[in-house]
């Protein structure tokens, strides 16, 4: 799979064999993980959709090659309409991330809108809980916010959210 039309096989099939398939060919390389990056913030719905799960596997497996991505994503991630599959599949990979500091708290202030918007999917929310938690770990201070989120949120929760929110209050 030397050379690879990396849209055209995305819009093949949105499948675990197809996302496999993807991120061997992207590898560790910086050039074909941009290009996939590329159409995971800008291309129409369903390239988006489907790049996103790729996306997240490529940073899961060599964290370096989000580092140059960093502004722009948490430029991505402020923007209001943003699609679900962006803000889930991003808040997933930042969970496994080092965030650099000078985008620690762009990523912060993200997570507690996300986790505090009465819209956003359930795991956008127990993804951000997640960042915010380890985030805590550098600042402690933030910790009493996220409880008073958490409590507020508690009753109109699905399982997955309390699983989440139960972990970080202990």
């Amino acid at each position: 799979m030397a050379t690879l039309n990396l849209r055209e096989q995305i819009l093949k099939e949105h499948s675990k064999a197809n996302c496999t398939k993807i991120v061997k060919w992207v590898g560790n390389n910086q050039q074909r993980f941009d290009e996939l990056f590329t159409l995971f913030l800008n291309d129409e719905y369903r390239v988006v959709q489907r790049s996103a799960w790729p996306v997240s596997y490529c940073v899961e497996a060599h964290p370096e090659l989000i580092k140059k991505h960093w502004p722009v994503l948490v430029k991505k991630l402020q923007q209001p309409n943003l699609h679900h599959a962006v803000k889930r599949n991003s808040i997933r990979f930042i969970q496994q991330s080092d965030i650099p500091e000078k985008y620690q708290g762009s990523i912060m202030d993200i997570c507690f809108e996300y986790v505090a918007s009465p819209t956003e999917p359930v795991a956008v929310k127990a993804f951000s809980l997640t960042v915010l938690k380890n985030l805590s770990k550098l600042y402690p201070e933030i910790i009493p916010e996220i409880k008073l989120i958490i409590e507020a949120q508690m009753p109109h929760q699905t399982a997955a959210f309390k699983v989440r929110a139960k972990v970080f209050l202990k």
